[in-house]
């Protein structure tokens, strides 16, 4: 039986948020539809699957599956033409 998968929410020490990321996005309809690639801590991973996406008040978040394996819970600040975006969440699952 294999070990249950880690669940970690990724917060700043100092201001409480969450880290922040870049972003490479899809732009087909409208600007920034969805993320393709993005770099984290130095290391770049490519996005292979989107598995959600959701509208919260201010931010648009999207559950995506990298090239790591792992899943990434990714929001933009929908309510800011700078589209400030964050990792919200972090799931690395069993091999």
């Amino acid at each position: 039986m294999s070990p249950p998968p880690i669940i970690l929410k990724i917060e700043s020490a100092c201001e409480n948020e969450a880290m922040q990321v870049e972003v490479e996005c899809y732009s087909g309809h409208k600007a920034d539809e969805r993320p393709v690639r993005f770099r984290l801590d130095g290391h770049d991973y490519l996005v292979e699957e989107l598995l959600d996406q959701w509208y919260g008040q201010s931010d648009i978040f999207f559950k995506v599956r990298a090239d790591d394996g792992n899943l990434y819970i990714l929001s933009c600040e929908s309510s800011s033409p700078a589209s400030r975006w964050r990792l919200v969440s972090f799931r690395k699952l069993p091999e």
